[in-house]
């Protein structure tokens, strides 16, 4: 696995509650539902090699099992 850089990040509680509320309701962590909706924001923007779309869509179909 790749490592991984801590970053601090400034969110309103708001917005922070809504992504727990998502992060819920796909079984991630909050930390993870940030990262997913980073990733795939990348990934539609074309801003990321193809491999790094394909593990996007990898995790995704990982994390939408039932």
């Amino acid at each position: 696995m790749a490592s991984k850089k801590s970053y601090p990040l400034r969110i309103s509680p708001d917005v922070l509650a809504a992504v727990q509320r998502w992060a819920d309701d796909e079984l991630r962590s909050a930390n993870a539902q940030i990262e997913y909706i980073l990733r795939d924001a990348l990934v539609k923007s074309g801003r990321v090699k193809i491999v790094q779309k394909i593990i996007t869509e990898i995790e995704d179909k990982t994390y939408s099992k039932d």
